[in-house]
C-alpha cells in the first residue's frame, strides 16, 4: 500500500511497539503532526525540546522500552543535544526524530537548517540523515535495533521535509542485519571459569554494580551471587536499586559521596567484581590508588569499557545477566566450595560492620533549628515506604536522595549520572509517570536546578500527571557553594540564589498545588498532604542554607581520604 513518509513513520513506530512520543511541533514536521491524530500513539506536548528528551529518557528507564522524541528542525533539534548527551552517557535507549529542511536545500543555510547529524555524532550511538523515502522503513528498523541492543543508547534520525511528505509503497523489514554491529551477549565459558576460581579463593571480595545490572535485568542474579558467597555489595549512582538498599550485605553507594563503609571496603578488598559499571572517575577517586590489593573481574557488554580506566584480571564481555547465570551455574556444580568460601568471610564482614558503626551517614535535626535536607529525604522514604519512583535534579539534592532514600527495586531511581544535567528531574518525573500512571513519582529538586525546566509544570497539569516535586530550597547553587566553602575560603562567587521565585505562587500560576515547610515540624504534614493530592504538587522546603553533603572525597584524592564532616 502506498503511503506518505509521515504515514510510514507512524506505522513503523506502531510496529516497534511505540505507545507514546514526547515532542514539540514545527514547520518541518507539519506533515507528521497532521497524521498524528489518526494514530493510536499518544503524544505528550512538552514546553521545551530538552525536556522532551529527558522525559523520553525517564520513560525508557522506568519502562524498559525505547523512548521516542519528535522535534522540529533548527533550534528544535539543537535543543535536544543536552538530553541526548545525558542519555548517551547513561546508556539509555532512545530514538530521536528530528525534522530537517528539504534535501534540495540542505547545505544552503536554509531557514532553520542545522547539521544535527554532525552536531550529535559524538553523543549518539548512531545517527542517520534519510535522503531517500525508500530507505525510511529500513532506517527506522535499524534505529530501534541499535538503540536497544548491546550497550543501549540514543539514535537520531533526521527527516527532511520532502521525505515526510513524499509517497512510496510501505514495506517494513522483518529483521535487521548489520555486518559491522554484532554485540556479544554470551559469556565465554573459559572466562567464567576463571572468575569462579577467583570468587571461591577471595577472602575480602566486594561486588561493584553499575547501571548495566539494571539495563540487563540482572538484579536478581546479583543478589543470588552475593548471598551464596557472602559478598558485600556496593553500586554506582546509576546502579542504585540493582541490589536491595535494606539488605544486610548492602554497603551503600561508593565514590565521591559514597558511604564510609563502601569506600573503605572497595579500598581494602582482595577481589572486586565489577558488573555493568565503567569505573567512572567519581567512583574511583585517585586512579593510581584504586583497589591497590585487589584482583578485578569486569563483566560488561561494551568491550570498550573494559581496561579503559583500570587494568582487570578477568574480563568478560557479555550481557550481565547471561554472565551471572553462567557464574551461578558453575558455583552450583562446585559442591561444598561456595559454602566454605562464604564461611571464610566472617572476619571481612565484621570489619565492614565496624566501619559502618564507626562512621555511619549522619546529620542532626534540631527541633527548633532549620530543616535539614537529609531529614526531608528520610521522611519521603518513610511515608512512601520506599515504593516511589524517585527522579532527581543534579547537585546536593541528587546526592542526598542517593544516600538517604533506600532503593530496593531496579528502575526506581532515575537521575542524570554521567552528564549531570541540571533540569533533568522534572521532565524525567513526567516520563516516569507516563510509564507508570498508578505509581507515586517524586522529583527531588534543588531551587537552582528546578528552574532550568520548570516550564514543564504546564505539561504536568495539561496531561494530568500527578508528579510531586520536593524542592530542597537553600537559596544557593548548593554543590558549587559547598566546593567554595570547603576549598575556596567561603568565597561564594555567583552561587547565591536569594531572590528566587515564590515556588508556591509559581505552582499555583501553572495550575498545580503549592505547599511550603519552613520548620522541621511542618515537613511530615506537608509531605502527607502532597502525597494525598491527585494533582501535580510543588513542595518548597526551606532548608539549612550551608548544609554539606558528606562523606566527600576531594578531587584527586583516594577513596580512603574522605572528608566526614
Amino acid at each position: 500500500m502506498e503511503m506518505t513518509g509521515a504515514q510510514i513513520l507512524l506505522e513503523s513506530l506502531q510496529r516497534e511497539g511505540v505507545e507514546v512520543i514526547f515532542g514539540y511541533p514545527g514547520a518541518a514536521l507539519i506533515d507528521i503532526y497532521d497524521e498524528l491524530p489518526k494514530s493510536p500513539i499518544r503524544h505528550i506536548l512538552v514546553r521545551h525540546e530538552q525536556a522532551a528528551v529527558h522525559a523520553a529518557d525517564a520513560y525508557a528507564r522506568a519502562s524498559g522500552k525505547v523512548g521516542v522524541v519528535l522535534v522540529t528542525s533548527g533550534p528544535g533539534a539543537t535543543n535536544t543535544v543536552t538530553g541526548i548527551a545525558s542519555a548517551f552517557m547513561d546508556s539509555v535507549p532512545l530514538v530521536v526524530l528530528t525534522g530537517q529542511v528539504p534535501t534540495a536545500v540542505i547545505g544552503n543555510d536554509a531557514f532553520q537548517e542545522v547539521d544535527i547529524v554532525g552536531i550529535t555524532r559524538p553523543c549518539t550511538k548512531h545517527n542517520y540523515l534519510v535522503k531517500d523515502i525508500e530507505r525510511l522503513t529500513t532506517v527506522l528498523k535499524e534505529a530501534f535495533y541499535l538503540a536497544s541492543t548491546g550497550r543501549p543508547g540514543p539514535v537520531l534520525v533526521d527527516l527532511p521535509k520532502d521525505v515526510t511528505n513524499g509517497r512510496t509503497e510501505f514495506k517494513y523489514p522483518r529483521k535487521v542485519t548489520l555486518r559491522s554491529y554484532r554485540p556479544n551477549t554470551e559469556a565465554h565459558v573459559g572466562q567464567v571459569r576463571k572468575a569462579v576460581a577467583l570468587l571461591l579463593k577471595a577472602t575480602r571480595p566486594v561486588i561493584y554494580a553499575g547501571g548495566g545490572v539494571i539495563h540487563s535485568g540482572a538484579h536478581k542474579e546479583v543478589r543470588l551471587l552475593a548471598e551464596k558467597l557472602s559478598i558485600p555489595v556496593t553500586t554506582t549512582l546509576m546502579g542504585l536499586g540493582g541490589f536491595p538498599g535494606d539488605h544486610p550485605l548492602w554497603l551503600g553507594m561508593l565514590g565521591m559521596h559514597g558511604t564510609y563503609q563502601a569506600n573503605m571496603s572497595v579500598a581494602g578488598c582482595d577481589l572486586l567484581v565489577a558488573i555493568g559499571a565503567r569505573f567512572d572517575d567519581r567512583v574511583t577517586g585517585k586512579i593510581d590508588e584504586f583497589c591497590p590489593e585487589a584482583q578485578i573481574i569486569h563483566i560488561d557488554i561494551d568491550p570498550t569499557t573494559i581496561k579503559k580506566n583500570v587494568s582487570v584480571d578477568v574480563p568478560i564481555v557479555a550481557d550481565c545477566k547471561n554472565a551471572l547465570i553462567k557464574v551461578l551455574a558453575q558455583l552450583d556444580e562446585a559442591g561444598k566450595a561456595p559454602a566454605e568460601a562464604a564461611a571464610s568471610r566472617t572476619a571481612w564482614l565484621e570489619q565492614i560492620e565496624a566501619w559502618r558503626s564507626t562512621h555511619p551517614l549522619h546529620y542532626e535535626q534540631a527541633e527548633d533549628g532549620p530543616i535539614k535536607p537529609q531529614y526531608v529525604i528520610e521522611e519521603i522514604y518513610r511515608l512512601t515506604k520506599g515504593k516511589a519512583i524517585i527522579t532527581t535534579e543534579v547537585g546536593q539534592n541528587q546526592m542526598w536522595a542517593a544516600q538517604y532514600y533506600h532503593f530496593t527495586q531496579p528502575r526506581t531511581l532515575i537521575t542524570s549520572g554521567g552528564l549531570g544535567a541540571m533540569g533533568f528531574g522534572l521532565p524525567a518525573a513526567l516520563g516516569a509517570q507516563v510509564a507508570h500512571p498508578k505509581k507515586m513519582v517524586i522529583d527531588v529538586a534543588g531551587d537552582g536546578s528546578i528552574q532550568m525546566n520548570i516550564q514543564e509544570l504546564a505539561t504536568a497539569v495539561e496531561n494530568n500527571l500527578p508528579v510531586k516535586i520536593a524542592i530542597l530550597n537553600n537559596q544557593f547553587l548548593g554543590m558549587v557553594r559547598q566546593w567554595q566553602q570547603l576549598f575556596y575560603d567561603k568565597r561564594y562567587s555567583c552561587t547565591s540564589m536569594v531572590g528566587a521565585p515564590d515556588f508556591v505562587k509559581l505552582a499555583e500560576a501553572y495550575g498545580a498545588v503549592g505547599l511550603r515547610a519552613e520548620k522541621p515540624s511542618e515537613v511530615p504534614e506537608v509531605l502527607k498532604k502532597a502525597l494525598a493530592i491527585d494533582r501535580p504538587v510543588v513542595m518548597d522546603f526551606l532548608v539549612d542554607r550551608e548544609e554539606c553533603v558528606y562523606p566527600m572525597v576531594p578531587a584527586g584524592a583516594s577513596l580512603t581520604q574522605m572528608m566526614l564532616a
